[in-house]
């Protein structure tokens, strides 16, 4: 196993993970990249019409390994919008 770092970069600047998570495979680490970004489409959507935010993936010695970048859009349309 290897200890990966996740840091997030989005609107209100970049966040350093330094704890980080041991993981054994690469599959792993698509899978915690996809839970954080799921969070951050679900909580960022609700505040913003639109973002993008990134996960950059780092190993032990600091070199990122993998970035995955995530880009919402919610606009309400002028017919459908609630008054």
């Amino acid at each position: 196993m290897s200890r990966y770092f996740f840091a997030l970069q989005n609107g209100d600047g970049p966040v350093r993970d330094n704890e980080g998570l041991e993981l054994a495979a690469r599959a792993d680490i698509v899978r915690e990249v996809g839970h954080i970004l799921l969070e951050i489409a679900r909580d960022e959507t609700l505040e913003q019409a639109r973002g993008t935010a990134a996960i950059v993936v780092r190993d032990i010695n600091g070199k990122a390994v993998q970035v995955a970048e995530l880009t919402f859009s919610n606009l309400w349309l002028d017919d459908v919008a609630p008054r």
